[in-house]
């Protein structure tokens, strides 16, 4: 009878991580189809060995100028910025054990924003500090969003309905920002704000990729201890794991690479907030989902700027695309949760 079950317990672990690879190597799969997609497409479409001879370095008469300098960086900034917020949504929605508490939803982007948009409107800062003041803002976000929200006792209800009250003065403070902003100020912000692979250069996009390079491998580590997390604290804590340390370090690692994508990117909306969710369901429960989220959030970027660059007769920003296809969500998931009374 106890090998019956230890069978039956290890057959069911084999096809779970049967169906991880499957759905994680379909994931890849689409997403290099995007990638490729993004380098051929253009106001002149180049076929497959001009781009591969471009990325080789060798020099083709107008595919060198549009490939290499204009559609790589952009899709380079898609894929690691894509990234960025899915893994960071997924690893905030699983710790926090609830699908709201994302950094679009709880006011961690727009803190970065809200940082940008001042440097850009007030103080007309280069590059480098509106990236610096985006990291800050989105950790100084963090940090009084998680001191409101403690109390006498740690409630992640109250977390999520501070973040959006955190969310909504934010977004105020950068609409009045937006209001006294010199008119030459206004584009650049507004760009910015609104989420846009729009003008990427590979000088700029160098601390994403080294951000995500050093992060991503420690929350992966952190991977297993996250879905015990999951279980709850008790749990979580029965197993060995330390939940505070094990929760400052997935924070601190998630937020980092979250405000870095949208100091490069601006906060395109709702990837972290979808991403999470469509992984789950796809590849299912028993393993860390953390890499296919990730690509998830590749996949919408890619796929989002392709429909805003080709299909409309205008050129829509990426962030408006995401913010089309993430509202509906948002609006079932309040309904639902409404009506479980979980919040």
């Amino acid at each position: 009878m106890m090998n019956e079950t230890m069978k039956s317990i290890m057959n069911s672990r084999l096809r779970r991580r049967r169906r991880f690879i499957f759905v994680t190597s379909i994931l890849a799969v689409i997403a290099l189809a995007l990638c490729s997609t993004m380098l051929m497409l253009g106001n002149t479409i180049y076929p497959v060995n001009d781009v591969i001879s471009v990325l080789l370095g060798e020099q083709v008469q107008g595919a060198s100028f549009a490939v290499g300098t204009i559609r790589l960086p952009r899709m380079i900034a898609g894929v690691f910025a894509g990234f960025s917020f899915g893994v960071g949504g997924y690893v905030f929605q699983t710790m926090l054990r609830n699908p709201l508490a994302n950094p679009n939803v709880i006011g961690i982007t727009a803190g970065s924003s809200a940082a940008a948009v001042f440097c850009i409107i007030v103080l007309q800062a280069s590059n480098t500090i509106v990236s610096i003041a985006s990291v800050v803002g989105g950790l100084a976000t963090v940090l009084v969003i998680y001191f409101l929200s403690k109390g006498s006792s740690f409630s992640i209800g109250r977390l999520i309905l501070i973040g959006i009250g955190i969310q909504a003065m934010l977004t105020a403070v950068i609409n009045y920002l937006m209001l006294i902003g010199k008119t030459h100020d206004i584009p650049t912000a507004i760009r910015w704000v609104s989420g846009s692979l729009n003008g990427a250069k590979m000088e700029n996009l160098y601390p994403l990729i080294l951000d995500v390079c050093i992060f991503l491998p420690i929350i992966i580590f952190f991977g297993k201890r996250l879905e015990m997390l999951e279980l709850g604290e008790q749990a979580a804590t029965s197993l060995g794991v330390d939940p505070n340390k094990t929760r400052l370090i997935l924070i601190v690692s998630s937020v980092l690479i979250i405000a870095l994508a949208t100091a490069t990117t601006g906060p395109i909306a709702f990837v972290a907030f979808l991403s999470g969710p469509i992984a789950k369901r796809l590849v299912g429960v028993g393993f860390s989902n953390i890499i296919p989220a990730g690509l998830v959030g590749v996949i919408l970027v890619l796929g989002a700027d392709l429909i805003g660059q080709f299909a409309f007769v205008a050129r829509y920003p990426v962030g408006v695309i995401t913010g089309i296809l993430g509202a509906p969500y948002l609006i079932y998931l309040l309904i639902r949760i409404n009506r479980k009374g979980d919040l």
